[in-house]
């Protein structure tokens, strides 16, 4: 690869990493060729990106972002799977993939400026999809004014059956 190549690639990756919002970081040791395009378009699907690059370039990219964090783990075969938008949707995607193919491994990955271990990673994994927890957010915010109308309703219809009961009673001692 040429020099102006690798300077491209390295621009690239550390504009990416300045706006990415989760980068997970995988070996992707015993994987074939037909197996990592599958994760490609699997991931590209949910809006993230998963690249293979090699370990010095990097270190390069990396330099002055969050993903500096975790640039001690770049050894071996590496490989990134980033996204923009939800932090959720690539960790999703990867566990779902290491159900079946056992030879990719998680390393390691950075959220908000926070290291995310493999166990972290799984419990990422775990969480609903950003619709899902936005439907969840809007039913909670719904539900606090429907009661509310509810109860300022129950205050006439009781009062009402007060003086019903009061005018029932009367009626029947007179």
């Amino acid at each position: 690869m040429k020099l102006e190549e690798k300077k491209q690639i390295v621009q690239d990756l550390h504009e990416k990493f300045l706006k990415f919002q989760v980068v997970i970081l995988t070996d992707y040791k015993g994987l074939d060729v037909t197996k990592l395009n599958t994760l490609r378009r699997q991931l590209r699907e949910v809006d993230s990106e998963y690249r293979v690059v090699k370990n010095s370039l990097l270190v390069r990219a990396c330099e002055n972002t969050e993903v500096e964090l975790i640039k001690d783990s770049f050894t071996g075969p590496s490989a990134i799977a980033y996204s923009y938008n939800d932090p959720v949707a690539p960790a999703k995607v990867l566990a779902a993939f290491i159900k079946e193919h056992t030879e990719l491994e998680i390393k390691n990955g950075v959220l908000n400026g926070k290291v995310l271990d493999l166990n972290a990673i799984k419990a990422l994994s775990d969480l609903p999809s950003r619709e899902v927890l936005l439907g969840m957010l809007l039913s909670a915010a719904n539900g606090v004014p429907t009661a509310f109308v509810r109860a300022l309703n129950d205050v006439p219809i009781k009062m009402l059956n007060v003086l019903q009961a009061i005018k029932d009673q009367k009626e029947a001692n007179a």
